[in-house]
Formats: C-alpha cells, sequence, structure tokens
C-alpha cells in the first residue's frame, strides 16, 4: 500500500497565459495544451472507476486500499482544478477543446459497463500518464524556456501521477480482473489516448496558424521520434504492460520522490 500525500499548489494561475507559452514553441505548446484539454474530464473518470472499484472489494481488501484511495481522489482532484485553470486561458484563446467532447460522448456510451472494466481503462491510462511523467522528469527541455510556474505545474502534475502510478491497477487486480481483460482493454486505450491527443495537437496548431509551417512539424518530429523523443524513448515501458507478471510499482519513481523533496517550498500539504 503508498502513502499519497494531497499537496495544494502554490502558484499563481491567475495571469494571462500565452499560446506558445512553452518556450514559444508552438508544436510543445499544442501538445501540452491538448494532454491538458484532456485531464479535467479524465481525472474525474478516474476518481469515479477508482472509488466504484474499491465499493466491490470484499471488507479486508477494502479496507486495506481504502486510505491510499483517499490519497489518490485528493490528488486527482486537484489536478482536475488546476488544469481547469489552465485550461480557462487556452479558452479565452479561442482554442477548441475537442478532446473533452470527445471523451464526453465515449464516457455516455460506455457508462453501463463493468465497472472492471473501467478500472481497466483507468490503469492503462494511468500507465500512460505515469510513463510520460517519468520522461518529463528525465528531460527537462520538454519545458524548455517556460515560465517557471508552469514548469512547476507540469513538473509537480508529472510527480504526482507517478507516486500514485500503482493505485488503479492495484484496485483493478483486487477487484478479480483478469490478464486477457487488461490487455485487449490496453491496446485499446493505446488507439485512444494517441488518436486524441495528435488529433487536439493538431487543432491546436491549426488555431496557432502553426499547422502548415515547417518548423513546427520539425520540432514535433524531433520532440515526438527523436533519440530522447516522447515515443522513441518510451516503447519499452510501453511494453511492459504487456507482460502477464507486470505491475507499475517495477517502474521506478526515484525522479518523482526527488522532485517532491527538492520542490517541497512550491506546495503545502494538505490534511
Amino acid at each position: 500500500m503508498t502513502q499519497l500525500v494531497v499537496r495544494r499548489l502554490l502558484i499563481d494561475l491567475a495571469a494571462p497565459i500565452p499560446a506558445r507559452w512553452n518556450g514559444g514553441d508552438a508544436f510543445r505548446s499544442a501538445f501540452f495544451n491538448a494532454l491538458s484539454m484532456s485531464f479535467p474530464v479524465g481525472e474525474q473518470y478516474f476518481i469515479d472507476s477508482v472509488k466504484a472499484g474499491l465499493k466491490i472489494l470484499p471488507d479486508a481488501a477494502r479496507a486495506k486500499h481504502e486510505q491510499e484511495v483517499r490519497g489518490f481522489i485528493g490528488q486527482e482532484a486537484t489536478h482536475r482544478r488546476i488544469h481547469s485553470l489552465f485550461n480557462a486561458h487556452l479558452e479565452q484563446l479561442g482554442f477548441p477543446n475537442i478532446i473533452e467532447r470527445r471523451a464526453l460522448r465515449r464516457l455516455e456510451k460506455n457508462a453501463h459497463l463493468d465497472v472492471r472494466l473501467h478500472l481497466a481503462a483507468t490503469a492503462a491510462t494511468e500507465h500512460f500518464t505515469a510513463i510520460l511523467a517519468n520522461w518529463m522528469l528525465r528531460h527537462p527541455h520538454a519545458l524548455q524556456g517556460s515560465e517557471d510556474r508552469l514548469k512547476t505545474m507540469w513538473l509537480w502534475h508529472s510527480a504526482e501521477e507517478s507516486e500514485h502510478r500503482c493505485t488503479a491497477y492495484d484496485i483493478y487486480q483486487a477487484a478479480g480482473g483478469d490478464y486477457p481483460r487488461r490487455i485487449k482493454v490496453f491496446r485499446y486505450i493505446t488507439m485512444v489516448f494517441m488518436t486524441d491527443v495528435l488529433y487536439q495537437t493538431m487543432r491546436n496548431l491549426w488555431h496557432d496558424k502553426a499547422l502548415f509551417k515547417l518548423s513546427s512539424w520539425r520540432s514535433g518530429w524531433g520532440f515526438l521520434f527523436g533519440k530522447a523523443g516522447i515515443i522513441s524513448a518510451n516503447r519499452q515501458a510501453w511494453r511492459d504492460y504487456l507482460a502477464k507478471d507486470f505491475h507499475p510499482g517495477q517502474h521506478d519513481a526515484s525522479l518523482s520522490q526527488q522532485w517532491l523533496a527538492d520542490n517541497a517550498g512550491q506546495f503545502a500539504v494538505v490534511g
């Protein structure tokens, strides 16, 4: 069981955010904006899935996981709030949030499905966010040239995603989730996650009048497929999930722990 701490981030998100806030780079800004646009509805879905999963556990298992789930919910609710504030600036800049609308339609269509499927989808998405988080903590160039408050926001989120990477997976296992369903849902989530994020990124570039600029795609190619690119560098971490004996705890979280220790002045512990 993991002891999860809920933290209140001590940054000011009231000041406006430029469209190309990420070091003036159109692609990097568009990509991270796409991620942020997906977070409020996604974080709420994770909360709802894990809460529902906890309810169906036997009493002993529920007691074992209850405290960790409370911490998970607190962290995800804080992420949802912070990214809602960030997204409000994007809305003022005129960016259309297509990814959120697509996700809401999908959730409405699938709401009736077995809670284990929702847990499997949450565990799969949490795997994506955890490996993305660890990549960001390893590659500070991803936010090079950004304001300190925005670097702090993204790296704090990354550190907590890495910290609670096991929670949804453990609830899925405790609820009787099996390997075939975990892998089937993981492949589906891979397709949906990548398609939605890349589509929203392109819509963001279009709105920013940067979609057909060579500089945007030169930056995008290196960011995604370069030697240290977000896709190139994470292929093995993605494949790890396919192993029958995989557990998220097998992935190292030391960078998350180090960042939280080094930046304790950037947040206040809640509760």
